[in-house]
């Protein structure tokens, strides 16, 4: 029993005994750090059920714990909150215990325990991965490392958008644009390659939608009939009402949908999708040979991103799942039609909407999908009892919607559907618009970071006697450790403003810092000569060893948190919380000048284990630590 179990469940016992009253649960905290102790029991919630002064119930709380505990040596009193000190012998015996067991923290697959799917990346095969892809990868890698570390076994999954109109535009502007050209020809990357062509699709249709833009904001429809003209008409009127810029934009950017949607471009490209859908020989096999461009390209960067999946599916095999979901629906109530013959699930008891599940011609929506998609999913892996979908806040609604409707139709394992939802990355240069070319691209920055890291690392001089091979190494662990730490310490939810130059500093909480007080331990374990894996001897303890093993203990319950919440941010904080601890005891007391062969063996050893507690917990945030920086 952990500590804090045991602490838990006495003080039960103890309330119990002396009360005669029953707790549901004791609120616990470390002890602050002006006050003696190591556990602080936190009195207030008690009143509820134990009535009396708080300060006399922690004297008779304290003394029954000292009797009956022997890990609590001694107490205090402080208000409502009882400080426990933990004995010196249950630390060392903890130390003893951990001190050689690589997998610290980590549970094996619990066999009572369903598995959970995590969905992440689900990219569209026309433009390549870019920042945004970039935290939707190691969230969703990170929560899946995590899951698996708390005792669940973790397929990993993403769905491929690889068809529908924006594939068609990339189609498009390769057969008029393309001359033949391959990835192998142009020695591009082929995700690059298919991107730049969606590029140049959006500056023909920008080039294209001018003039007939200028002629609808004039009500000139002569050369260019619409059948919106009554709503451009509208939106005219309300132009010249406005004096605001802002609206006055976005009521022309309207305007502009419309006129873009009139161009022959345009019109090319939803040709082509018609004869997709109709499956043309000659537009199929330009469209897997693209993509199979496009697919080679994202490994190459999901291999340097150190991220995997266990599975994909495909929106083009997933796009007509659904319907007979949809169906079984109707036949149950959970849907119903109306007159045009469309498919709608009533959720306003819910405090939502009505949502269409079914067009009126019989086509399906994009919820329909992903209905059919999660239903699909459970049939090829029968042990999921979960899923988390890793999406932009953006879409919050839509999974409302769908995992209500996936309750509906009686599904147990909807019950455990989650929506890690994440904000958007912006860079001090403002947002990225795809349309223009002007994403930061994933494989571009993370090259910038391992260079950027290189200029820092040079200043530093600590890898004389590498390799230049060794040196790239050890500028790609630092680069990518720079910018997935910095993403990952943000809680999810949260908008980051990422800055490249800032995340590879070597103070502070960053990964760099992490990374150097790993490489710094593994120097004193290099500098050790002697055997440092013997028995753990018994030593006085210092109060910066206490508070480093104190803070050891917790690792498997912040794997535990981590996981419940879905936030690497957890692991990332307390990896920095660690690393100060650590510093603080490494400038405050002396490893190799220690006053006896025993302390000098014990704290190497404690070095030790708080560098394999580090690799471990960077490891749940795909990071990587180097051997020396």
């Amino acid at each position: 029993m952990l500590l804090h179990q045991e602490i838990e469940a006495t003080v039960k016992e103890a309330v119990n005994t002396i009360f005669s009253a029953n707790l549901e649960s004791v609120e616990l905290q470390a002890t602050r750090k002006e006050f003696e102790g190591d556990v602080t029991v936190v009195v207030f919630p008690m009143l509820r059920v134990v009535k009396g002064n708080p300060v006399a119930i922690g004297e008779q709380l304290g003394a029954y714990l000292v009797e009956h505990l022997k890990t609590i040596t001694s107490y205090n009193v402080v208000k409502g909150f009882l400080n426990l000190v933990v004995s010196e012998s249950y630390y060392l015996n903890f130390f003893k215990g951990i001190k050689d067991d690589n997998t610290y923290g980590h549970l094996g697959p619990q066999k009572d325990s369903n598995a959970v799917m995590v969905e992440y990346s689900s990219p569209n095969t026309n433009k390549p991965l870019h920042l945004g892809h970039i935290r939707n990868n190691l969230l969703g890698y990170s929560v899946a490392e995590i899951i698996k570390a708390s005792g669940k076994k973790v397929y990993k999954t993403q769905i491929i958008n690889d068809r529908g109109i924006h594939i068609c535009k990339s189609m498009v502007a390769y057969q008029k644009f393309g001359k033949g050209e391959t990835p192998e020809s142009s020695k591009i990357k082929g995700d690059h390659l298919v991107g730049s062509y969606y590029v140049k699709f959006e500056n023909e249709l920008r080039k294209e939608a001018k003039p007939i833009f200028e002629e609808y904001l004039n009500d000139d429809f002569s050369n260019y009939p619409t059948t919106s003209a009554y709503k451009i008409k509208a939106i005219n009127q309300i132009l010249s009402t406005l004096t605001d810029e802002e609206k006055i934009s976005e009521e022309k950017d309207k305007i502009m949908e419309i006129a873009r949607n009139r161009t022959p471009i345009m019109g090319e490209a939803q040709e082509m999708l018609r004869k997709w859908e109709a499956g043309d020989p000659d537009v199929v096999q330009l469209w897997k040979t693209m993509n199979g461009w496009v697919y080679e390209g994202f490994e190459q960067t999901y291999k340097a991103l150190g991220v995997d999946f266990d599975c994909y599916y495909y929106e083009s095999d997933t796009y007509l799942l659904g319907k007979d979901n949809i169906k079984d629906g109707l036949e149950s109530g959970v849907f119903y039609k109306k007159e045009d013959g469309s498919v709608w699930c009533d959720l306003t008891d819910e405090g939502l909407d009505e949502k269409l599940v079914l067009r009126s011609d019989g086509t399906a929506v994009y919820m329909t999908q992903d209905i059919g998609t999660a239903i699909q999913r459970v049939k090829d892996y029968p042990d999921i009892g979960g899923m988390i979908y890793t999406v932009g806040n953006e879409q919050d609604y839509h999974f409302k919607v769908l995992f209500l409707i996936l309750k509906k139709l009686g599904y147990d394992w909807a019950e455990h559907l989650y929506h890690l939802s994440y904000g958007m990355v912006d860079l001090p240069s403002g947002k990225m618009k795809s349309r223009e070319g002007t994403v930061v691209d994933a494989d571009d920055l993370i090259a910038e970071m391992a260079k950027t890291a290189e200029e820092i690392s040079k200043d530093l001089g600590k890898l004389e006697g590498y390799t230049e091979a060794q040196k790239k190494s050890v500028y790609n662990i630092i680069g990518l450790g720079a910018l997935k730490y910095y993403i990952l310490k943000v809680d999810p939810k949260k908008r980051i403003l990422f800055d490249p130059e800032e995340s590879v500093d070597f103070q502070g909480n960053t990964g760099p810092f992490i990374q150097y007080t790993y490489a710094r331990i593994q120097a004193i374990l290099r500098k050790a000569d002697f055997d440092w894996s013997k028995n753990t001897p018994a030593i006085t303890l210092h109060e910066k060893e206490r508070e480093l093993i104190k803070l050891l203990e917790t690792y498997p319950e912040i794997i535990q948190n981590a996981a419940a919440e879905l936030s690497p941010a957890i692991i990332a904080n307390y990896t920095y919380d660690l690393v100060k601890s650590y510093n603080s005891f490494f400038q405050n007391v002396s490893i190799f000048g220690a006053d006896t062969a025993a302390e000098k063996l014990f704290r190497v050893q404690l070095s030790a284990k708080v560098g394999n507690v580090l690799k471990s917990a960077f490891a749940l945030l795909g990071i990587e630590v180097p051997e020396r920086m």
